[in-house]
């Protein structure tokens, strides 16, 4: 069969597409990526915030910024989760959605999205830009910051 040279293009471009992941949506890691977030709301929904932790990076190096304040380290983050959220209804029902997945490199990416809290008596919500490394043990959250809009 003789393809045309638009129609040829058409089919070059098309399998560029689907060999990249960009027809069908994701490719490996950004649904690695996915997965990650997918774990930590499953964490904090089931109110295990050591469960959440597990997809940051556990190392002193870890910043997390939230209004307005800066924490630094992988335990001092932890120990701020479980300060700030002491209770089950305290940390409520959390949601993630409109997430951006931008691939930087085969070992960083970007992410961009937002969340929202479902609990008596507010619902507070915001959005977050992460930054994620790959390591040899999967894809970790190197950078965190989280901002509400009430």
């Amino acid at each position: 069969m003789r393809l045309g040279r638009q129609s040829g293009s058409k089919l070059i471009a098309l399998l560029l597409l689907v060999s990249t992941g960009g027809l069908f949506g994701q490719t490996d890691d950004t649904t690695d990526i996915c997965a990650v977030l997918d774990g930590q709301v499953q964490a904090w929904n089931e109110g295990d915030i050591g469960g959440f932790m597990q997809g940051y990076w556990k190392s002193d190096s870890l910043l997390f910024t939230s209004g307005g304040s800066i924490q630094r380290g992988w335990r001092a983050t932890l120990e701020k989760y479980r300060k700030s959220y002491d209770t089950k209804s305290k940390m409520g029902i959390l949601k993630f959605s409109d997430l951006e997945v931008s691939l930087l490199s085969p070992r960083s990416a970007w992410v961009f999205g937002r969340w929202k809290l479902e609990r008596e008596p507010d619902h507070p919500k915001g959005v977050f830009t992460l930054i994620f490394k790959k390591f040899s043990h999967g894809w970790k959250i190197v950078h965190d910051h989280t901002s509400s809009s009430r």
